[in-house]
C-alpha cells in the first residue's frame, strides 16, 4: 500500500494507513474530529478490502444517511476506476426498503413512513426465517457518521451486527452528534446521544480495534481552527452544567472573531457578494435563517436559503423534456442529446451523459435503452428522483442553520451568536449538550475564513425587552410572527407544499389559462423574484373543517399558483386563540415571500389533459419561501 498520490487523491497519513491497512474480518471504530479526512480514508479502505484483502464488491456494504452522502461516496468510489467503484452504497431507508420488498413483497412499503420501516426490517432480519438469504454473503459492514445513529436506525444496526459475523469500519464524531431530537421521548433522549459508540464497546469487547483520525485538513487558517480546541470537551459533555459551560465557552471564543462589518457599507456588502469565495452564513435555528434571508433580499444581496436534506424539488427542465418529448412513450438517448440543447438549466454546467445515466437509474426501460416517460412522472410524484437531480443547486453564499450545514464546508464562514441557553426551563442537559455541539459543528465549517456577524435589531428573534416576537407557533409547528399583544398575528413561514400541485393553475380568476400559465412560468419567473399571497374573496374559511380562507400566489401582480389545503389548515391552526375559537379576520395580503424556484411537479394527468398540457399529468408550479407579513384590510394602506 502506497502513502503516495493516488489516482490523484491527496497522501496518506499515518493514521489512515493504520485504518485502511486493517484486516477484512477486523471490527473497527475510528473516531474522527471534525475535516479530518474520514470519507478520504473510508473510499482508500473499501479500495484495500479488494485488492489487498480479496474481498469481492458484493461482500462490502456501505450503508450512510442521504442522498448526498450516497452521491459523494459513489463519485469518490468512481473517480479511482477501480472495482470499489461497484460496491453498493445505499440509505438506511432504501436498504430498508429493499429488504422489505423482498420478503414482504404483498404490502406497498413506500407508502409506510421512514421510521416504520426501519423498525420492520430490524424485525424481518432479527428472525433468520425472514431474513432475506442475501445478507448471508455480507462479510464487510462500512458507515460514516456513526453518531448520528440514534432511535429505530441505531437499532437496525445493532440488530444487523449481532445476527451476521461480519467485519466493519465505521467512522463517527461524538463531538458532533447533534440528531438527538429526531427521539421524542425525554427519557429516551437523555441516553440516545453517542449511545452506539457505547454499545460497541460493550458488545464486542476484546475485539473492537478503536482508531483515531486527528489531522484537520479542512481548516487553514488560525481563526478556522479557533473551535478546535474545545473538541474533547464537547465530546464529553452530557449534564446540564457542563454543557451549558461549554456552551458559553464557545460563545465567548466565537465573541473574540473579528466582527464581519456592516453590510450596508458598499464594500462590506460587495465582498459579501464575490462569487469566487464560498460564503455561508450560519445561525442556530430556522427563524433566525429567514429573517437574515429577508434582511439580505433587502440590501439587493443574492444568496440562497438551505433547505432541510429531505426537502427536495424536481428541476423545471424535467417538465421541459418530458414536454417536448411526449411524442412517444419513451426517450432514446439520441432524442434525449438533441432535446438536451433545449434544456436551459440544464445545459447549464451539467454533463449530458451524466444525466442520461441518471434519468435511466430511476426511469429506464427494462432493456435500460430508454427513458419510460410515465415512470419518469411516477418518479417525480413519488419523490423517487435521485438526488444529483433534485438537490439545491451550488451558490456561493448560503444561508443555513448549524444543523443543515453538517458535513458542508466553505471558504468563509458568518457565525451568528446562537445567545444564552438560559431562559427555557423545559430544556434538558441532552438539549443543551445538542446545543454546543450544534455551535461546534457550525464554528468548524470554514477553511480559510471565519467571522462574527452582529445582527441588526430589527432581525434578531427577541427584542430588547426579551419578548420573542419570531417563535414557532406550536399549533401549526411553522415559525410566525406575533405582536406585543397576545392575540396578534402579523405573518407565518411558506414552506414546502404550500402552493397546490394536484391540478395545474390557470383559468377562473386567473389571467391566464394553463398553458399560457405554463409559459409566464417558464420565462418569466425566476427564483429570488418577490411573490405575494392575495386572499381569493370566492374562497371563505371553513370552521368545520378548519381551513382558512383561499390564497392565491401573485408574481408582478399576476396570479401563479394557489395555496393548498395543508398551507390553508396551518394558517387556521395559527390564527386560532383556542380550540373553541373561531377566526373571523384574515389578512388581506401576506408580503415578504420570494421563489425558492419553479419545480416540475406530477398531479392528475385528465386535470393536465384538460388543460392542454399532455396526458403524462406533468407541469411546472412556483415554490415560495421566506417569512411572510400578513396585511390586514384595516391597516392595508396600498
Amino acid at each position: 500500500m502506497t502513502t503516495g498520490p493516488y489516482d490523484g487523491t491527496p497522501a496518506l497519513t499515518g493514521e489512515q494507513l493504520v485504518v485502511i491497512e486493517q484486516s477484512a474480518e477486523a471490527k473497527v471504530l475510528v473516531t474522527a474530529g471534525a475535516g479530518a479526512g474520514k470519507t478520504h480514508t473510508l473510499v482508500r479502505r473499501v479500495e484495500a478490502l479488494i485488492t489487498d484483502h480479496g474481498l469481492t464488491t458484493g461482500d462490502i456494504l456501505i450503508l450512510t444517511f442521504s442522498n448526498a452522502a450516497v452521491r459523494e461516496l459513489r463519485e469518490r468510489l468512481s473517480r479511482h476506476q477501480g472495482r470499489s467503484r461497484h460496491v453498493r452504497v445505499t440509505t438506511f431507508d432504501s436498504w430498508a426498503l429493499e429488504i422489505l420488498s423482498e420478503v414482504a413483497a404483498d404490502i406497498d412499503w413506500r407508502t409506510c413512513p421512514f421510521d416504520e420501516r426501519i423498525r420492520e426490517a430490524t424485525q424481518r432480519i432479527q428472525d433468520e426465517s425472514t431474513a432475506p438469504e442475501w445478507l448471508d454473503e455480507l462479510r464487510h459492514l462500512v458507515i460514516d457518521e456513526v453518531q448520528d445513529l440514534v432511535g429505530d436506525r441505531r437499532e437496525l444496526v445493532e440488530v444487523l451486527l449481532e445476527a451476521y459475523d461480519c467485519g466493519f469500519t465505521v467512522v463517527g464524531d461524538p463531538a458532533q452528534a447533534i440528531y438527538g431530537f429526531q427521539v421524542i421521548e425525554d427519557d429516551q433522549r437523555a441516553i440516545e446521544t453517542n449511545r452506539f459508540f457505547d454499545w460497541l464497546r460493550s458488545y464486542f469487547a476484546g475485539e473492537l480495534v478503536e482508531l483515531s483520525l486527528t489531522r484537520n485538513f479542512r481548516a487553514r487558517t488560525a481563526e478556522a481552527r479557533s473551535a478546535q480546541r474545545f473538541e474533547k470537551a464537547v465530546r464529553e459533555c452530557t449534564t446540564l452544567a457542563v454543557a451549558d459551560r461549554v456552551h458559553e465557552d464557545l460563545r465567548a471564543e466565537l465573541a473574540t472573531l473579528m466582527s464581519f462589518g456592516d453590510i450596508t457599507v458598499p464594500f462590506i456588502r460587495d465582498s459579501l457578494g464575490d462569487t469566487s469565495v464560498s460564503t455561508a452564513v450560519l445561525c442556530r435555528t430556522n427563524g433566525e435563517a429567514l429573517l437574515i434571508s429577508e434582511w439580505l433580499h433587502t440590501e439587493g444581496i443574492d444568496h440562497q436559503l438551505r433547505r432541510a436534506a429531505q426537502d427536495r424539488t424536481a428541476p423545471a427542465w424535467l417538465n421541459e423534456l418530458m414536454l417536448v418529448g411526449n411524442s412517444a412513450p419513451a426517450l432514446t438517448r439520441q432524442r434525449f442529446g438533441e432535446l438536451h440543447p433545449l434544456l436551459v438549466e440544464a445545459t447549464a454546467d451539467t454533463d449530458p451523459e451524466r444525466l442520461w445515466r441518471l434519468l435511466l437509474s430511476c426511469a429506464g426501460d427494462r432493456a435500460g435503452r430508454s427513458i419510460d416517460l410515465s415512470r419518469l412522472r411516477d418518479a417525480i410524484a413519488l419523490h423517487r428522483l435521485p438526488d444529483a437531480l433534485t438537490a439545491q443547486p451550488p451558490h456561493p453564499l448560503v444561508i443555513s442553520t448549524f444543523h443543515r450545514a453538517k458535513g458542508l464546508e466553505f471558504d468563509r464562514v458568518l457565525l451568528v451568536d446562537p445567545g444564552p441557553v438560559e431562559g427555557d426551563e423545559n430544556l434538558l442537559g441532552v438539549d443543551v449538550a445538542d446545543r454546543a455541539r450544534a455551535l461546534y459543528v457550525a464554528m468548524t465549517r470554514a477553511r480559510d475564513e471565519a467571522y462574527r456577524l452582529d445582527l441588526p435589531e430589527a432581525v434578531r428573534i427577541v427584542d430588547r425587552s426579551g419578548l420573542r416576537l419570531v417563535r414557532r407557533d406550536r399549533r401549526s409547528g411553522r415559525w410566525a410572527r406575533f405582536g406585543y399583544q397576545r392575540w396578534k398575528r402579523l405573518g407565518i413561514e411558506l414552506m414546502a407544499g404550500d402552493i397546490h400541485t394536484h391540478h395545474p393553475a390557470g383559468r377562473h380568476g386567473f389571467e391566464d389559462d394553463a398553458r399560457s400559465l405554463q409559459t409566464y412560468l417558464r420565462s418569466h419567473v425566476a427564483a429570488g423574484d418577490e411573490v405575494e399571497l392575495v386572499r381569493i374573496d370566492g374562497i371563505p374559511e371553513d370552521h368545520h373543517i378548519h381551513v382558512a380562507p383561499g390564497y392565491a400566489l401573485a408574481h408582478r401582480e399576476r396570479l401563479i399558483g394557489v395555496a393548498s389545503e395543508s398551507f390553508r389548515r396551518d394558517m387556521y391552526r395559527l390564527m386560532q386563540q383556542s380550540h373553541r375559537y373561531e377566526p373571523r379576520n384574515w389578512p388581506r395580503r401576506i408580503t415578504g415571500l420570494r421563489l425558492d424556484t419553479v419545480e416540475t411537479v406530477a398531479g392528475e394527468g385528465a386535470a393536465g389533459s384538460r388543460a392542454g398540457l399532455g396526458d403524462l399529468g406533468v407541469w411546472l408550479a412556483p415554490r415560495p419561501t421566506g417569512l411572510g407579513r400578513f396585511h390586514y384590510d384595516f391597516t392595508d394602506k396600498d
